[in-house]
């Protein structure tokens, strides 16, 4: 894997140092009002804000301690969250945030998903019933357009709306703003027999990835699916299997095509030709390339697999700042067979550029392109 810094969060005004310093603190006190927590609960989250922002990273004080020494805790243990890798200090955070509600018990609060309220909030938001509405009107296309619009309704993930937006000829839509487009590759590698999705945020990120699943499975270009989810709560949105089972629920109770690819999804999961796996390093806070020779041998076995999102693509590539015209066949060359990323650009990470549209983007947008969300690659490596 080319060689390049890894990314911290010790610059202020950088998009790292703003995620530790203004992000989490925010998200601890948006769980505390979504949740009665009691004065024990409360008190833990306090003291987390203040030790993530000011003070030192502290052992978990729990069995699960020896798991992040091997995750390399030993190493950043005593030093200050900014400090240390932002992908480590990131899944870190999340990780005392889960102990300070008492996640992993024992107790009352035991495998109460703390972020459960916001992803329940995007279901059932009047944005998704227009997303869904759409798929109607998706439905009168010819299947190859279908295809497309499914799979940059899975890219752009929460604005799924540009995806299945049906524009009138010369319209602005997501395709105008994708940095990289390996579409072709993409469907030149189906059908195929297994096809492995790592899935990322949960509500209306997951459907559109469901609904892409649900296509390729109907139109025979895959014979099953493996969909991989976090094993527990990570990040404030990723996907678990308790947020699969909520999207299915909501697609076979909405009206129309929705219902129809609900029904059908749930049929799949149930007959085995649609399977929700996951695995303790879905929530590690180190790259894939350093994943248990079990989950490798599993991504081995798929004939295609896909990392949707912006932290997988970061744990696909290694969170580092390479330059952004570092070949994406390069960084990924070690992943035990053919990939892809579908991926909007929300951190700094990022390969794969040409060196025309590196520029163009620089020339118009100086960094922020890097971190808005307002550009998109789908990236494969045969």
């Amino acid at each position: 894997m080319p060689d390049a810094p890894v990314i911290l969060a010790d610059e202020p005004g950088s998009f790292p140092h703003g995620v530790l310093s203004a992000r989490h603190p925010a998200l601890i006190r948006a769980v505390q009002d979504a949740f009665p927590y009691g004065p024990g609960r409360r008190r833990a989250l306090d003291e987390l804000l203040t030790g993530a922002t000011e003070g030192l990273i502290e052992p978990l004080g729990t069995e699960d301690d020896e798991q992040w020494a091997r995750w390399g805790s030993g190493e950043y243990l005593g030093r200050s969250w900014f400090e240390v890798p932002f992908l480590w200090s990131e899944s870190y955070f999340y990780r005392r945030l889960l102990q300070a509600v008492g996640y992993f018990g024992p107790g009352s609060w035991q495998g109460i998903d703390p972020f459960r309220p916001f992803k329940l909030a995007e279901l059932d938001a009047p944005e998704t019933d227009e997303e869904l509405a759409a798929l109607d009107r998706l439905g009168e296309q010819p299947l190859d357009e279908q295809a497309q619009a499914l799979l940059h309704g899975s890219l752009w993930g929460n604005r799924a709306d540009l995806g299945f937006r049906l524009s009138a000829p010369g319209a602005p839509t997501a395709v105008t703003r994708l940095v990289a487009d390996d579409s072709e590759v993409f469907w030149s590698l189906l059908p195929v027999d297994t096809l492995c999705l790592v899935a990322d945020n949960a509500g209306r990120e997951l459907i559109p990835d469901l609904l892409l699943l649900d296509h390729l499975l109907r139109h025979g270009r895959a014979r099953r699916a493996l969909l991989h989810v976090k094993v527990h709560p990570y990040y404030i949105s990723d996907a678990t299997t308790a947020d699969v089972v909520d999207a299915v629920r909501r697609l076979a109770g909405a009206k129309g095509a929705a219902a129809g690819a609900g029904e059908r999804l749930w049929t799949a999961m149930a007959e085995g030709r649609l399977e929700v796996r996951t695995h303790p390093f879905s929530c590690a806070p180190l790259p894939y390339a350093d994943m248990p020779e079990d989950l490798r041998a599993e991504f081995a076995a798929a004939d295609l697999t896909i990392f949707k999102g912006d932290l997988n693509y970061r744990r696909l590539v290694g969170d580092r700042l390479y330059q952004p015209t570092t070949p994406f066949e390069d960084v990924t060359a070690w992943f035990p067979g053919p990939v892809a990323a579908l991926r909007t650009l929300k951190s700094d990470v990022i390969v794969g550029l040409e060196p025309d549209t590196e520029a163009a983007l620089v020339a118009a947008e100086e960094q922020r392109w890097r971190t808005s969300g307002a550009h998109a690659l789908i990236q494969v490596r045969p």
